[in-house]
């Protein structure tokens, strides 16, 4: 759920099988291992007058602390166990993997600095190293280092070690900092004296993470979490040396369908709190100045209207889609901001949509998407507009770090399936671009050697859908290319085509990777992702099937050749298409899936289920209740053949829990008809985003591409 990824020694083994398509490749024979068989012990949902026998409702266990704890643990290393013994002919290939996807990495590296209040701030990589250094210099970049923070030494000892948050104070002498040792995205608030180096006392635990400063340097705001649900109810404030227990709410938010949270404007004005929901949301503010002042709502929520506020010095800009589908741009006064007070600046455009804002002093700055590809649409403060436009077929790009209110430049980030990522600065005045940095892919990279193309697939009620595709030079349409398949779907959430360098190591042994834009997106504007929620879920499911059917009808692969992949919210729909079109696929990744949708959706003591109701409906309501269980994966596996399938979770996921993965690969085990490899890997460490180094998570990337090439035959 939203709850919103060559060495020396093997380059001669890559261009040897450069091309698989060139001729047939043997699978991989499995072992004759016997698969775990989970427990069963039926468990009786009853609603609606509705009765269903859940055989695995027992794995809940562990995340309730019942009396099958132990016993869920023990399942899941029983199927760790049994995907070692299945994938241990591919041990040495997944260490290769491994060793090559990492020597792609530039292991000593620096990120390009950002200029905020008089210093220029970066992180950079040491060899060797899992994590980084946040650093600053004053002034100038040839001034002398700060480590601001070293995370490389702070990680030390931690299986999974996340910091993230970083805000400095306005005198620049305090860094704020959030620490995760768990992956549950519960984050604890330090403060770190940068003239001292003292860490103070005042460590604030379950919180979001960041903190917005008040302008006394003393004073900051944040966002406190329920420790059971994980949702983020209040916003508290802080005064250094106070006991956190004693932190006064400025902000109890009553919805809990409502996600929270606390930031300060760019000009430095004003602390704002945003409570929004997936159709609804609502601004409050103070000013900065005034941090003992009462939070003033800023235009009160009405249902169905979103809105995001961008003050300047003069007005406030505002974002929205009151009246206007795909958003518009609009403005008010200073000291009237209620909606009637509103006046439009740019109005809402049915092929266009208006994603978000970046203000400056003297320019403002919109992303806005036009058939599926954004482009940057500059405002100066005299009226005049222009646009930063792109030429690839397929591609993302976007505001990057932006942090100086006053600043004429521009900082955007550029990549494509073959441009790696790159980072711009765009002078707003004289309208020139200059490349800062883009990612070195060691070992040699030639953009030139792939190709990318941009389709369309018709989908059952005639809707086209966008497929963007990348292969190696060499490949051939005769349907023997295998072809992995990607897309999300969900949450308005759009998937862009942007460079990965692990994935080379598929495109180099002759696989297409290829990325679908189905409905429950937003890339073709706010039509389309309203068409892929709640009562129209279906059309994301048929969307990607219909990409699929596509892929092979026009050659680029066929049904022996072609793979799936999604995760989260991704991962629902890998589950559903398995269901609908089991045949269409050789292989499944599904990874951490959200596939136990009416079970999850009824519990709100489990992490973000009220915050998803927008999303997929209340089956505490009838209706709602037999459309989800018309596609749920977990509810509807049935007695038939299912392709190879490999499943991920963690232990510690937050967002989607273990159990509905374990409880769905038991379900599958129990029910299909075929003798396909079923494997599930839980990683007991980490949570929803796996490993926490910039390396570890390789290990996980290593073992899904192994898979694939074992089906495909492919050993080195």
């Amino acid at each position: 759920m939203k709850r919103i990824l060559p060495s020396l020694i093997l380059l001669g083994a890559i261009s040897a099988c450069n091309n698989p398509q060139k001729k047939e490749m043997e699978p991989i024979k499995w072992p004759d291992a016997k698969a775990p068989i989970a427990e069963i012990k039926p468990h009786k949902r009853i609603i609606h007058g509705d009765t269903v026998v859940d055989n695995y409702y027992w794995m809940i266990d562990y995340f309730k602390k019942g009396p099958d704890s132990t016993k869920v643990v023990d399942y899941l290393k029983a199927e760790n166990a049994y995907l070692d013994t299945m994938m241990k002919g591919t041990d040495k290939f997944q260490a290769d993997l491994f060793t090559e996807m990492k020597s792609r990495i530039k292991e000593k590296d620096e990120s390009v600095p950002v200029f905020k209040n008089g210093y220029f701030y970066y992180t950079r990589t040491e060899d060797g190293k899992q994590y980084y250094k946040y650093c600053r210099k004053k002034g100038s970049l040839t001034a002398k280092e700060e480590i601001l923070l070293d995370v490389d030494d702070l990680a030390k000892g931690h299986p999974y070690y996340s910091a993230s948050g970083f805000s400095i104070s306005p005198d620049n002498k305090l860094l704020a900092y959030g620490v995760d040792k768990v992956s549950r995205r519960q984050y604890t608030i330090n403060i770190k004296n940068l003239e001292t180096g003292e860490i103070y006392k005042d460590a604030i635990p379950n919180t979001q993470g960041g903190v917005a400063w008040a302008n006394d340097n003393k004073t900051f705001f944040y966002t406190s979490k329920n420790p059971v649900t994980l949702l983020s109810e209040k916003i508290k404030k802080h005064v250094l040396g106070a006991d956190p227990k004693a932190d006064a709410v400025v902000y109890d938010e009553k919805d809990n369908t409502n996600y929270i949270g606390v930031g300060k404007s760019k000009n430095g004005k004003y602390i704002l709190i945003s409570s929004a929901g997936t159709l609804t949301n609502e601004m409050s503010m103070i000013d900065a100045d005034k941090p003992e002042s009462a939070f003033k709502v800023f235009s009160a929520r009405s249902k169905d209207v979103l809105y995001d506020v961008l003050p300047v010095d003069n007005k406030f800009y505002i974002v929205t889609n009151w009246n206007a589908k795909n958003f518009r741009l609009m403005e008010c006064p200073l000291d009237k901001t209620a909606k009637e007070n509103w006046k439009e600046v740019i109005p809402n455009r049915k092929d266009v949509l208006l994603e978000y804002g970046e203000e400056f002093k003297d320019y403002l700055v919109l992303s806005e998407r036009k058939n599926g590809l954004t482009e940057l649409r500059v405002l100066k403060n005299d009226g005049s507009d222009y646009y930063i436009k792109f030429d690839e077929p397929v591609y993302s790009a976007g505001a990057g770090s932006n942090l100086e209110y006053n600043s004429k430049t521009l900082r955007y980030s550029y990549t494509s399936l073959t441009t790696p990522n790159s980072t711009f600065d765009y002078d707003l005045e004289k309208k020139e671009k200059k490349l800062m940095k883009q990612q070195e892919v060691v070992g040699g990279y030639k953009p030139e050697d792939y190709a990318t193309e941009r389709v369309f697939a018709t989908a059952k009620d005639g809707t086209k859908i966008p497929i963007a595709l990348v292969y190696k030079k060499g490949f051939e349409k005769n349907g023997n290319a295998p072809l992995l398949l990607y897309a999300y779907g969900s949450y308005g959430s759009s998937t862009d085509a942007t460079f990965s360098s692990p994935r080379l190591s598929l495109l180099n042994r002759g696989f297409v990777f290829a990325i679908a834009n189905i409905r429950g997106g937003q890339e073709m504007g706010r039509q389309w992702y309203e068409d892929g929620k709640l009562m129209k879920k279906k059309n994301t499911f048929t969307d990607f099937i219909a990409a699929g059917e596509y892929l092979v009808d026009q050659k680029y692969t066929s049904k022996g050749h072609l793979y799936a992949n999604g995760g989260s919210a991704g991962g629902l729909l890998m589950g559903a298409v398995v269901n609908l079109a089991p045949d269409l696929w050789n292989g499944v990744i599904a990874d951490v899936p959200f596939v136990d949708v009416i079970n999850t959706m009824l519990d709100e003591s489990i992490p973000l289920t009220t915050n998803e109701f927008d999303e997929w409906g209340n089956p505490k309501q009838k209706e709602a209740y037999d459309y989800m269980k018309s596609y749920s994966p977990y509810e509807n596996v049935e007695k038939k053949a299912y392709p190879n399938m490999l499943v991920t979770t963690g232990l510690h996921d937050s967002q989607v829990q273990y159990f509905e993965p374990a409880k769905w690969v038991a379900k599958l085990r129990a029910n299909k008809t075929d003798n396909n490899v079923l494997l599930l890997k839980t990683n007991m460490e980490f949570g929803h985003g796996g490993a926490s180094g910039r390396f570890d998570y390789l290990k996980d990337v290593s073992l899904r591409w192994a898979f694939l090439f074992a089906l495909e035959g492919i050993n080195k």
